[in-house]
């Protein structure tokens, strides 16, 4: 199935009727940020410490010196190798890998792992990420333990969250999402509210190629290593 064929100059009147919606969509998510701006805040314990690179890491040094602090949660499945990992996180996460704007304006990004920090790693090296990763394995504090991206601000020694979101508040991490979204046949997922006989896919497999996240793929054909005797 294809879209309804016209000439020009109607294809270009039904754009600009769509343009309006697309500009008043805009508005409302200016309109929301603002109000998430406005946001109250809540204290968490400072003295909580995360097992990253160097060991056990306070709270206030993983903000690396910036007063914000925004984290990613990567779920973790323990002995299920590199390959069983969370397709989602892996989406979410490959599709942000440099905080260099984001550290621009003061703001530190971490990735905080579900699992022992021995035993993810050799994934992380694997899969090249270079922004630090940090253990919550058996850290069960309000305000760390909650939301899968989370921010922080740093006052002084007092650390604050200020916004927490998970569902499909994490798709903000996946810019290939929105730029499907701009495509005649959508996320082709079978939620999408698509013309009748578009392609649609209920098993999400597009996340998945032959058994494994489909990023990995690409370090497999760079000559990285499946390496870690619970990993790979």
């Amino acid at each position: 199935m294809t879209p309804q064929v016209v000439d020009r100059a109607t294809w270009l009147q039904e754009r600009a009727a769509l343009l309006v919606r697309e500009k008043a969509h805009t508005r409302a998510g200016d309109a929301i940020a603002a109000a998430r701006r406005r946001l109250p805040m809540v204290e968490v314990d400072p003295t909580v410490e995360l097992i990253g690179a160097n060991g056990p890491t306070p709270l206030h040094d993983i903000f690396e010196g910036r007063d914000q602090l925004l984290v990613c949660k990567h779920m973790w499945h323990r002995g299920q190798g590199f390959a069983g990992q969370c397709r989602g996180c892996t989406a979410t996460v490959w599709n942000f890998q440099d905080a260099t704007y984001l550290e621009g304006r003061g703001v530190t990004f971490a990735v905080w792992c579900q699992g022992p920090y021995a035993e993810f790693a050799p994934y992380r090296e694997f899969m090249g990420y270079r922004v630090p990763w940090y253990s919550v394995d058996g850290i069960d504090v309000p305000g760390i333990s909650d939301g899968w991206i989370t921010t922080y601000l740093r006052v002084g020694d007092r650390i604050f969250q200020t916004y927490e979101t998970d569902g499909r508040g994490c798709e903000v991490m996946m810019p290939a999402l929105q730029l499907l979204d701009l495509t005649v046949y959508g996320r082709q997922e079978e939620w999408e509210d698509s013309p009748e006989g578009w392609p649609q896919d209920e098993t999400q497999s597009w996340f998945v190629r032959d058994g494994r996240p489909i990023p990995q793929w690409t370090r497999l054909m760079s000559g990285s290593a499946e390496v870690g005797a619970d990993c790979g």
